[in-house]
């Protein structure tokens, strides 16, 4: 993961609404996988001149997102070992929880 930049990511975090709330990038773009297919039209809201970097807690439903992103048209890439390395990396989080440090769950 430490080839991404730091900043100015076209994110989209596929988690879960309680992990998302523990802790997600600060910029990222929540859509649950489940809900991707129906929600399409919101991925206008990220920087249209990337690819669209989809994480997840680890990788592997942020990998089936990938896929799905692909096959309709979009240049999407999988964030390797998802928001657990991003964490782990030291860069920016914020939760929905105040008085709480962000985590990932």
């Amino acid at each position: 993961m430490s080839d991404l930049p730091h900043s100015g990511l076209a994110l989209l975090d596929v988690r879960e609404p309680d992990e998302w709330a523990a802790g997600h990038a600060p910029d990222a773009l929540h859509i649950p996988l489940r809900d991707v297919p129906a929600r399409l039209g919101e991925l206008s809201e990220l920087p249209d001149d990337q690819p669209i970097y989809v994480v997840c807690r680890t990788g592997g439903r942020s990998e089936q997102a990938t896929a799905f992103l692909n096959a309709n048209g979009f240049e999407a890439v999988n964030v390797a070992g998802g928001m657990k390395s991003w964490q782990t990396e030291g860069r920016d989080m914020v939760n929905d929880h105040t008085g709480a440090d962000p985590t990932v769950l």
